[in-house]
């Protein structure tokens, strides 16, 4: 038992931590009900798009379509997708561990593995870990400094150019995929090429195959239509990640708040 100057400045601790910690809970709500509105919105639009996508990339010839091409996978590119800050419990070593899982079963099967980290977290975890990408940004923090369409485009088009052009034959993302504040969604997700539509997605309720009739012409449809449409689906993933992680701080700070105001009571007592 410590003595009553001891106990008197550790309540006085706790208290101060715990005004920060109910701060922070009030900040990242705030940031939260932004970032969920903006995702609640882009989600319906982002999810039709890709099922869109895939039906008529299904359709398209080798030739066509360069970035549905199934090619022999030598070369993977990952893309973990975390925040720029910590203190948002187990946001970042979720999505972390997922990658770890990934790079494990690409290299039992033979796979080069390459790592384009975006967030100051995921710059930090793989600066030293030999595999960052070669010729690709690894400083892209700046992102979430008012996160939009138009900031996050181009880092889409230099994965799309990468992988055109044969630098990685398959390109995988990973982020935490937000479903509400206390929960988050880890997901892997396979961004080039693009994969197939699935049955269901092909197959109309009525057992009719889906057909899309292409206007103006399918040249214009893989020329503009599907890179525009990657690009949304890169930038959906970035604003799931950014809704999430706000979501994620806000729960740990409250369990923060309430687990001072446990301490204080036992240290109250004590004293």
């Amino acid at each position: 038992m410590g003595s009553l100057k001891e106990v008197r400045n550790r309540i006085v601790s706790v208290n101060s931590t715990k005004q920060i910690t109910a701060a922070m809970k009030m900040v990242s709500a705030a940031k939260l009900r932004r970032a969920q509105d903006a995702i609640i919105r882009m989600r319906p639009y982002a999810e039709k798009l890709q099922q869109i996508l895939s039906n008529v990339s299904a359709s398209l010839d080798s030739s066509e379509g360069k970035f549905s091409q199934q090619r022999e996978v030598k070369k993977v590119l990952l893309v973990p997708i975390v925040s720029n800050r910590g203190l948002a419990g187990a946001f970042n070593t979720q999505v972390f561990r997922l990658v770890r899982k990934a790079i494990i079963d690409a290299k039992e099967q033979g796979h080069e593995i390459s790592v384009m980290p975006i967030g100051k977290k995921a710059a930090d975890m793989y600066r030293r870990s030999g595999m960052l990408a070669a010729g690709m940004p690894t400083d892209l923090a700046h992102l979430y400094d008012g996160l939009s369409f138009d900031k996050v485009a181009p880092v889409a088009e230099l994965i799309m150019a990468a992988y055109a052009e044969g630098q990685y034959d398959r390109v995988v993302i990973f982020y935490n995929k937000f479903k509400n504040a206390a929960v988050q969604i880890t997901t892997e997700e396979q961004y080039l090429p693009i994969p197939p539509a699935s049955k269901t997605e092909v197959t109309a309720t009525r057992g009719t195959k889906v057909d899309h009739i292409m206007e103006p012409d399918r040249a214009t449809i893989v020329e503009e239509i599907i890179p525009k449409s990657l690009k949304i689906q890169f930038y959906k993933a970035l604003l799931d990640s950014f809704a999430a992680e706000h979501g994620a701080r806000m729960t740990a700070m409250h369990k923060a708040t309430d687990n001072a105001d446990a301490l204080l009571k036992d240290l109250k007592l004590t004293y």
